[in-house]
């Protein structure tokens, strides 16, 4: 009879393959690394596989190794629905959550689709919007939760559970150069934004001259405009990847501020479905951004 593969083993295996380093996996999972070492090991000699090619201090994955990450999330997925299935609680209903458009297209996904297999009979709606108008809806019950990003120059709020929190930093391309005209190109969203409040501000502080180049309320359109040398925007670090790059420190433009996610919940709401969700969504939320930087 074949030796089943461990899911453990399957878990540390993934973190790899996100992270390109044993080492960096390693911090991820909580183990030390000659521990994940043994378990890849282990691994690839039940396999009969490589399935790492080893380069410089990181590894990419071989042939094989692609071939088994499609095993290996199925295979966690399986044993996530049966578990689930079993143990938690008998949850079924209608949940309303706000989200801007960031988070609604890179990570809250992410999120959901953990919880759907986990409780499939509870049907989630999502409503994108800028985190100005998300608040004033949950206030008044409109939403069941939603997610906001701050910062001390707008929207600062201290109800509601602290999620994620990190420095904004300019986003520029990789080759580009609009970071050396002037006056500055910036594509910043339209309104009340904590992204824009925060980069205007330390922009007028420091004297730099600048002009809004480009507007838009979503995330995607803003990359685009960098992507197409049009203009640079302030972004969170986690949301850079190439063709673009972080502006750094010492490249001539001011520091920006930490911006903070938060989640808040509509008043006076009790509900298993809304306590799961939450909870759900701050360990998916922290761990797929985690996994990114």
């Amino acid at each position: 009879m074949q030796t089943l593969l461990e899911t453990d083993v399957l878990r540390t295996f993934l973190s790899i393959a996100e992270t390109g380093s044993f080492s960096a996996a390693a911090i991820s999972i909580g183990r030390t690394p000659s521990a994940v070492s043994m378990q890849m090991k282990k691994l690839e000699q039940q396999l009969e596989r490589d399935l790492f090619i080893r380069q410089g201090r990181g590894v990419v994955l071989s042939t094989d190794g692609e071939e088994m990450v499609s095993y290996a999330r199925r295979i966690l997925h399986i044993n996530e629905e049966a578990v689930a299935h079993f143990t938690q609680p008998h949850l079924e209903g209608a949940v309303r959550i706000g989200t801007a458009d960031d988070f609604a297209t890179r990570f809250l996904p992410i999120a959901l689709a953990k919880f759907a297999r986990a409780y499939p009979k509870v049907q989630v709606e999502v409503v994108c919007d800028l985190s100005v108008n998300l608040i004033p809806q949950v206030e008044r019950g409109l939403l069941d939760m939603t997610l906001v990003s701050q910062t001390n120059t707008l929207t600062h709020i201290t109800r509601g559970i602290p999620i994620w929190r990190e420095r904004l930093v300019w986003a520029v391309h990789e080759d580009g150069q609009a970071a050396e005209r002037r006056p500055l190109p910036l594509a910043l969203c339209p309104g009340k934004c904590a992204w824009r409040a925060s980069a205007l501000r330390a922009l007028d502080e420091a004297d730099i001259d600048y002009h809004i180049a480009y507007t838009s309320t979503h995330y995607a359109g803003q990359q685009a405009a960098i992507v197409a040398d049009l203009a640079l925007a302030p972004m969170p670090r986690s949301l850079i990847e190439p063709p673009l790059r972080v502006l750094e420190d010492d490249e001539g433009l001011p520091t920006l501020e930490d911006y903070e996610v938060r989640l808040l919940r509509a008043p006076g709401k009790k509900d298993p479905v809304l306590d799961t969700l939450a909870t759900h969504i701050v360990d998916s939320f922290s761990e797929t951004l985690l996994s990114q930087i």
